[in-house]
C-alpha cells in the first residue's frame, strides 16, 4: 500500500506491505509532491524484531510477540529518522508539552519519570498546556531562529501528541529528587551531560547521517537553554519546573 504524510513539514510518500501502518499515520496524510519515499520490505521487520528483543532484553523487559504490522511501523519511522538530518530534522526521545503555545522537552533514561512530569504539567496548567508528543517527536533545528517540535504519531503507549508544532522554549533533564528544584546549567554542565543528551537522540546508521545529527543536536544545545530538574513527581515539580523555564 502507498499513502504520502507530512511528518516536520516534509511530504513522504510510505510504500507498506501492512495497512496498519497507514491506520497508524491517518492522521498526518497529505497530498502534492513528495520530498522523498520510504519502502519496507520483510528484511526490515526482522531488523526491528532482532533489534527490539535486544532493547527488552537490555531493559529486562518481557519482549512478547509483536506482530510483523506493528515491526514494520518501527520500520517506516526508523527509515524516516535515517533520512531527516538531511533536512535539518533529528528525532530525540523525549517528551514535549507545549504551554503558552511555547515548547518543553523533557529527557531522561527510560523509567526516570519523564511522561510523568509531563503529566503532571498538563494537570497544573489546564487549558493552557497541550501534549506535542510523549514519545518520539522531530526537531528541526535552525541556529539562527531556534528550534521547533513536531508532533508525530509515534507517541508512546499511550498515543499522547497532537499535528502541530511549537517553538522549543527549553530542555529539561529530569531527574528524580526528595525535593523540587530546577537549575539552568552551565556550558561546563552541559557538556558532562552530553554523552546522556546524544543516546536520546536517534543515531543514523549512514555515516553522513550521523554526523549531520551530532550537529543538528549541537546546534539545539548552543541555541536552546537546559535546565535540570530534580523533582519527586508531585505537583509542585511541574510549577517549580515551570516558573524556572519560562524566563
Amino acid at each position: 500500500m502507498t499513502k504520502t504524510y507530512c511528518f516536520a513539514d516534509k511530504r513522504i510518500v510510505v510504500h507498506s506491505i501492512y495497512e496498519e501502518v497507514h491506520t497508524y499515520c491517518r492522521e498526518y496524510e497529505t497530498d502534492g509532491p513528495a520530498d522523498f519515499d520510504v519502502v519496507t520490505s520483510s528484511e526490515d521487520i526482522e531488523y526491528e524484531r532482532i533489534s527490539s528483543k535486544k532493547s527488552a532484553e537490555a531493559e529486562g523487559r518481557a519482549f512478547g510477540n509483536p506482530s510483523d504490522a506493528y515491526l514494520e511501523e518501527l520500520a517506516v519511522y526508523r527509515k524516516i529518522a535515517e533520512k531527516m538530518p538531511f533536512y535539518d530534522t533529528m528525532l530525540f526521545h523525549g517528551s514535549c508539552i507545549a504551554v503558552d503555545g511555547e515548547g518543553y522537552l523533557f529527557t531522561a533514561p527510560s523509567g526516570t519519570g519523564k511522561s510523568t512530569h509531563a503529566r503532571l504539567w498538563m494537570e497544573c496548567f489546564p487549558g493552557r498546556a497541550e501534549y506535542i508528543n510523549d514519545d518520539k517527536p522531530l526537531i528541526k533545528i535552525n541556529r539562527e531562529e531556534g528550534s521547533i517540535v513536531y508532533g508525530t504519531p509515534y507517541d508512546g503507549k499511550h498515543r499522547l501528541s497532537s499535528r502541530q508544532s511549537v517553538p522549543l522554549k527549553a530542555i529539561g533533564i529530569i531527574e528524580r529528587s526528595m525535593d523540587n528544584h530546577t537549575d539552568r546549567l552551565t556550558a561546563d554542565e552541559i557538556r558532562r551531560y552530553y554523552p546522556r543528551l546524544l543516546q536520546q537522540m536517534y543515531r543514523p546508521k549512514d555515516y553522513a547521517a550521523l554526523t549531520r545529527s551530532v550537529n543538528l543536536l549541537d546546534g539545539m544545545l548552543l541555541t536552546t537553554p537546559v535546565y535540570r530538574i530534580c523533582c519527586n513527581m508531585e505537583k509542585d515539580a511541574a510549577k517549580v519546573a515551570f516558573e524556572a523555564m519560562k524566563s
